[in-house]
């Protein structure tokens, strides 16, 4: 377990992380999301001891990484945007290195090497030099060398940035695979990335926490109220009549058809689903309700938009709060 309290990390005037609380579980896949520059690097940067805070405190397993860092350390694997390869050197000669460096006993070298190898397929390319080999290979020399030493945690910084369709789909199988083994944590600014490996996702923006949810309970959170839209056949004006009603129901938008039918763009406040009650109120007043269907905005949009203006916003609350303290 990771716990953040009170982090805050400052570079002269600017604000990377502002008084971060958060609590990574074992066992679990969380994503860090948010746009370049919302403080993702940094937060990952603070908790593997690479960089030292300004105010706060990081435990990992207990220990402090500032007081501890060698036990802290211990339990973390940690693959930077940039992997920290030598080009020079063999996969298998990099590997030995990286394992020496890990304090790997020298009898356990060789079994974890072959067993990290084969974790992440580089066993074909084993000997071969760093330098010749593509993007995709790299990264995967990159996650080798962060099992090494058996860690708890893997913190993942942006692990797919720069491979083709085909390489990050790979590298997406890879880290749910992992999953099954260790708590990871990874980085990235895309939605679509987080949503398809992760079980928890964590909205950076400014270097405060505005969301921490499952990807299926934070879009449904995030998306708020919902929007529904209907064809009716009659004028706007009998329509929104009709509406009047209706509980949690306004037309925002409506237009005149040329058929003498009408569409209507509806906001619905609350959870309750109002289509039965459309239905039925258009059908006391013995109007034909002829088409309708939901149009909400997509996650994508809705994470843009809060992410785009306001550098400070409430975290939003949902079944993954626990996660945050």
């Amino acid at each position: 377990m990771i716990e953040l309290k009170n982090l805050v990390k400052r570079y002269g005037d600017h604000l990377a992380v502002d008084h971060l609380n958060l609590t990574i579980e074992d066992g679990r896949i969380y994503g860090f999301l948010g746009p370049n520059g919302a403080g993702k690097s940094t937060t990952m940067n603070l908790m593997t001891g690479y960089l030292g805070p300004t105010e706060g405190q990081i435990l990992v397993d207990g220990h402090d990484i500032l007081e501890e860092p060698e036990e802290a350390k211990r339990s973390i694997g940690y693959l930077p945007e940039l992997p920290p390869l030598y080009l020079e050197m063999t996969v298998e000669e990099y590997l030995d290195f990286c394992a020496r460096l890990k304090q790997v006993p020298r009898q356990k070298r060789e079994e974890q090497k072959r067993r990290v190898m084969a974790r992440v397929q580089i066993e074909a390319v084993a000997g071969r030099l760093i330098k010749n080999l593509s993007k995709g290979y790299r990264q995967r020399v990159g996650l080798a060398q962060a099992l090494l030493g058996d860690p708890k945690t893997l913190i993942l910084d942006e692990p797919t940035v720069g491979l083709d369709p085909k390489q990050i789909i790979e590298i997406r199988q890879l880290i749910r695979e992992l999953g099954r083994e260790h708590t990871v944590i990874l980085s990235s600014h895309i939605l679509s990335e987080v949503q398809a490996v992760c079980d928890q996702i964590l909205i950076l923006h400014h270097g405060k926490l505005l969301a921490s949810d499952t990807p299926e309970h934070l879009e449904e959170t995030l998306r708020g109220t919902g929007r529904l839209e209907i064809t009716a056949k009659c004028s706007t004006a009998q329509a929104r009549e009709i509406l009047r009603p209706v509980a949690g129901v306004t037309a925002s938008e409506s237009r005149d058809n040329a058929d003498g039918t009408s569409t209507l763009t509806l906001d619905t406040a609350g959870g309750d689903d109002p289509r039965e009650a459309l239905f039925f109120a258009f059908a006391r007043k013995e109007t034909a309700l002829l088409e309708m269907h939901t149009n909400s905005a997509s996650l994508e949009q809705v994470f843009l938009e809060m992410t785009s203006d306001e550098p400070s916003r409430p975290a939003a609350a949902g079944r993954g709060e626990e996660e945050t303290k």
